[in-house]
């Protein structure tokens, strides 16, 4: 398996504000093999990005040495696929489907995608949607984006994040298989799900529809947000782990996603993630 960091783990990463060669250099500097980019509304990756200026990116990832292993995206936070007002919906469909482009552009074959939220744990805020409403705009979100993921080759990777939506590996494996397309898939993080369950047990059953996954620790502890720790400082079973994704033949790449930056949390991480999967 490939280490890579999250471009989120870096100072400014989550305002979008990190040049991206920066963080590019800084990674591999620790010895990642790969970063994930992010495309957000602004900043310096949007669904605006051009052709030419993301084959620049990809041209200093080669001279850098390292791999773009995947794009997230947590535009669908703040405008949902789910949302009641249908032009949020269709607002964030459009936003995808360039993002989809932007991602193919950039060289790599996975884009991740909150497909929407019956509650949003840190929008005090934001609407609460029914859960069978949430399901179903979900799924109709997805259908609609599916076809520019088939015409870019880049796989829409539906994360398991704390939305209380999709709470289960088998409602999660039903939601994909109901799509019956090989361009939807799992981005599966590890720390999130160690709350209400087992993460060698989702693995499992989950199996080859996870095209990516993340990993950070968690202390059952706490029971809330402030339970996300750094590596190895935690209660996730990473050997279990490592073994569950070997059993179902994943060789791909495992992203790092530690939030927020603090310093030295980046070395920390890199040397974590190379005791554990290298």
């Amino acid at each position: 398996m490939k280490i890579s960091a999250s471009y989120w783990m870096f100072e400014g990463g989550l305002e979008a504000e990190k040049p991206i060669a920066e963080a590019m250099q800084e990674a591999r500097d620790l010895g990642f093999d790969a970063i994930e980019l992010a495309v957000a509304g602004q900043g310096v990756l949007t669904d605006h990005t051009t052709q030419a200026q993301c084959e620049d990116i990809v041209a200093t990832a080669q001279k850098i040495g390292i791999e773009i292993a995947s794009v997230a995206s947590g535009e669908s936070w703040t405008c949902s696929p789910t949302a009641n007002d249908p032009e949020h919906r269709a607002k964030i469909i459009d936003f995808t489907r360039k993002a989809l482009q932007v991602t193919r552009w950039l060289g790599t074959d996975a884009y991740l995608f909150v497909p929407g939220a019956v509650d949003v744990f840190f929008l005090p805020d934001a609407e609460v949607i029914a859960y069978d409403v949430c399901y179903e705009r979900a799924g109709e979100a997805v259908k609609q984006i599916l076809p520019a993921a088939e015409e870019t080759g880049v796989a829409i990777c539906i994360e398991n994040v704390w939305n209380k939506f999709l709470l289960s590996p088998l409602e999660m494996r039903d939601f994909i298989d109901s799509f019956n397309s090989k361009m939807a898939g799992v981005y599966f993080d590890v720390g999130n799900v160690l709350l209400t369950g087992y993460p060698e047990q989702w693995i499992r059953i989950l199996a080859e529809r996870i095209k990516r996954v993340h990993v950070k620790d968690f202390k059952l502890s706490f029971g809330t947000a402030e339970g996300f720790v750094d590596m190895l400082e935690g209660d996730v079973n990473f050997e279990a782990v490592k073994e569950a994704l070997g059993r179902i033949g994943y060789d791909g790449y495992v992203t790092a996603e530690v939030l927020p930056f603090k310093p030295g949390r980046l070395k920390k991480t890199a040397d974590a993630m190379k005791r554990i999967f290298k």
